[in-house]
């Protein structure tokens, strides 16, 4: 079977299998489970071998004419190289994982077919992204994921969380979709083609008319599916869906996808420094700002949440410097570590019964009720804290590296004020990033109180992918050596020293923040617990679930409605053991509400459009109504005056016949006496 075959292969399976998932989910559902798990598993083998014969050489380059368009050519191509093969693995690795995972996660789920339909289909739209040579077929993977994430993210939808915040995903990555759109067509205009490598050989002629204004557009709509400032919002809150969607979104979909564009097109970026200067500004404002909030986040797929912004802030951070293989390296090691958080984060949910950290810090031992959880977990913070030997410490150091070199002006692949916007903007966010993540282990596993419930030991399908993903999160750092033979070819060796200064940072980060846990600690046991409300079990009553012994999504689902009317709100909680108010202070309250920026978004454009609305619903029911009210209101009369001649009395009828005869007569005679 020829590599051509075999490429097609990779998106077609999880897409065939998408189909006959929802076929089959009603009338056989014993397949469901098999069709969900098979599809991404053979993917993920002919994913390898595709990798395998690529090698990292010539990339393989094969296209055919879609349809003529009597302009520019749309065209069905594959262009695969180095980049790109990796990347695929990457997807059907964490697609397989999520899916083995669900089986377990979501067992007694009522809607389990479809979601592991949308699941298999949500794959194979970023398979095909990924492998695409041309840029309409990659939009058409593009916006597949976007729907899917709509319904994947309100698979929940009984919640009112899960309902607005799919909508809100889907509407903040439609409004960066808009200019992305106009840019692809600026581009291909320029280029006369929409394939990718004439794409590149235009800007490498300097055949691309208006480069700063292209690139701009595109960058609205990586910012929108990459959750990139200022379009990141909607992410936070897409955790109201099931532990695995996330997992899935965050590590190797969605999100990815806008990474993997701009390094796909990082030359039509860098031939203007201008708009490189705005993705290195972008890139900072993501990753300092994320991991701010990150720090001040109760729910714990939040905190993971702010977390995968940030690390997205350094791709973007690596490509403003023009090192797509730095990006690319830290998008496959974060792709592991991150998938394994999120899962961890659903067994520990599902053993606690709740979402909330400060709940959490209130239980004693639930490290020991987790085990799995607990050690793979550690080693998914170390990854992404960037503490050695950890894939995290060598990913990250490759980006901080490529921006000490355009800093230092040593390379002149991008305007040196992008390398120190992305160095100084690292660095600080290292510290954060530590410090968050020492704090979320801290709360998680160090808690003070009554006893975690015992739920028993979760699924194997469950325990069993969290170790796998933790072998990568070790280990796949090592690959710093051969990865530039598949990429560009640039060193990826930590340089000493921002290999120094970084993990210096991350660990005065996790020391800070352990001698901060041991003070909230001590005060923390001579206050109330996190409410005044009455107790259960040690527990803020109504903060862990009604039904404990149910499978982990119904479990989830509790726990995320549940949290608000907990605490009074779904980021937050008054917890007085939580380091993060000792470190951030009068920061606090805004870092837990992003910021604000929803409630800014709110007036500029939330409201302006509610406005708009309820003024074309005034000016259609009270103008446009009155208007056509009007036009049915005067022969309406008529028929009331014609009506009332119509009483049914002959003689009346003859009464009038003959009156009207008399008339006519006389005027006769008038007219014919007058002539």
């Amino acid at each position: 079977m020829t590599t051509t075959t075999l490429a097609v292969l990779v998106p077609l399976l999880p897409f065939l299998g998408a189909v006959a998932g929802l076929l089959l989910g009603r009338t056989a559902p014993g397949f469901v489970r098999p069709l969900a798990v098979l599809p991404p598993l053979v993917s993920l083998v002919l994913a390898v071998l595709v990798a395998v014969r690529q090698g990292g050489g010539q990339a393989i380059d094969t296209h055919t004419e879609f349809t003529p368009t009597g302009s520019v050519p749309i065209e069905l191509a594959l262009y695969i190289d180095g980049f790109a093969a990796l990347v695929a693995v990457l997807v059907a690795f964490v697609a397989s994982c999520v899916q083995i995972y669900s089986t377990g996660y979501l067992r007694d789920d009522p809607r389990y077919p479809s979601y592991a339909a949308l699941v298999s289909l949500f794959t194979s739209a970023m398979l095909g992204v990924v492998y695409s040579g041309d840029l309409m077929v990659l939009l058409v993977g593009w916006e597949i994921m976007g729907i899917c994430s709509y319904f994947l993210v309100g698979h929940y939808w009984e919640t009112p969380e899960a309902r607005a915040a799919s909508i809100k995903a889907f509407l903040v990555t439609k409004l960066g979709d808009v200019p992305f759109l106009i840019g692809l067509f600026a581009l291909a205009t320029d280029a006369g083609s929409f394939r990718i490598t004439t794409v590149l050989g235009t800007v490498a002629s300097g055949g691309l008319h208006h480069p700063t204004l292209v690139a701009l557009l595109l960058l609205a709509g990586v910012a929108g599916k990459s959750a990139q400032f200022p379009l990141h919002t909607w992410l936070p809150d897409a955790m109201a869906g099931p532990t695995p969607v996330s997992a899935l979104i965050h590590a190797a979909t969605m999100v990815a996808a806008g990474v993997y564009f701009v390094a796909r097109l990082l030359p039509v970026f860098q031939a203007s420094s201008a708009a490189m200067i705005v993705l290195a500004a972008m890139a900072a404002i993501t990753m300092a700002g994320s991991a701010l909030a990150a720090l001040a986040q109760d729910d714990i797929k939040r905190v993971l949440a702010y977390s995968t912004i940030g690390q997205l802030g350094y791709m973007t951070g690596a490509l403003a410097v023009g090192d797509r293989g730095a990006a690319v390296f830290h998008l496959l090691a974060h792709g592991a570590f991150k998938a394994l958080l999120f899962l961890a984060a659903g067994v520990i949910i599902h053993a606690s019964g709740t979402n909330s950290l400060a709940v959490m810090s209130r239980m004693k031992d639930l490290r020991a009720r987790v085990p799995d959880a607990y050690w793979t977990m550690t080693v998914a913070l170390l990854a992404l804290a960037a503490i050695p030997p950890f894939s995290g410490f060598f990913s990250k150091e490759a980006v901080l590296g490529a921006a000490e070199h355009v800093a230092t002006g040593h390379t002149e692949h991008a305007p040196g004020a992008s390398g120190w916007i992305v160095l100084v903007a690292g660095l600080i966010t290292a510290v954060l990033t530590a410090a968050y993540a020492t704090r979320l282990w801290l709360l998680a596993f160090r808690g003070q109180g009554a006893e975690a419930p015992d739920h028993g030991r979760q699924p194997l399908t469950m325990t069993v992918v969290l170790w796998v993903l933790a072998v990568p999160s070790l280990a796949f750092g090592l690959a710093y050596g051969p990865l530039p033979d598949w990429f560009d070819g640039r060193d990826l060796t930590p340089v000493l020293t921002t290999s120094v200064l970084g993990t210096g940072l991350a660990l005065v980060g996790g020391l800070v923040t352990y001698g901060a846990w041991r003070h909230t600690s001590a005060m923390a046991a001579c206050v109330p617990p996190p409410l005044s409300a009455p107790l259960e079990r040690g527990y803020p009553h109504g903060a862990v679930v009604a039904h404990p012994d149910a499978d982990a999504g119904t479990v989830e689902a509790e726990a995320i409605a549940m949290h608000a009317p907990t605490f009074g709100d779904v980021a937050s909680a008054s917890d007085p053991a939580d380091p993060g108010r000792l470190l951030l202070g009068p920061l606090h309250r805004h870092a837990a509400v992003g910021f604000h920026l929803d409630a800014v978004y709110s007036v500029l454009f939330v409201r302006p459009v509610q406005a708009g609305a309820s003024l074309v619903r005034f000016l259609d029911r009270e103008v446009v109504d009155t208007y056509v009210r009007g036009a049915g209101a005067l022969p309406r009369w008529l028929g009331a005056a014609v009506r009332r001649a119509q009483t049914g009395n002959v003689q009346t009828y003859v009464s009038a016949l003959l009156a009207g005869t008399v008339v006519l007569v006389v005027a006769a005679l008038l007219v014919a006496t007058g002539a």
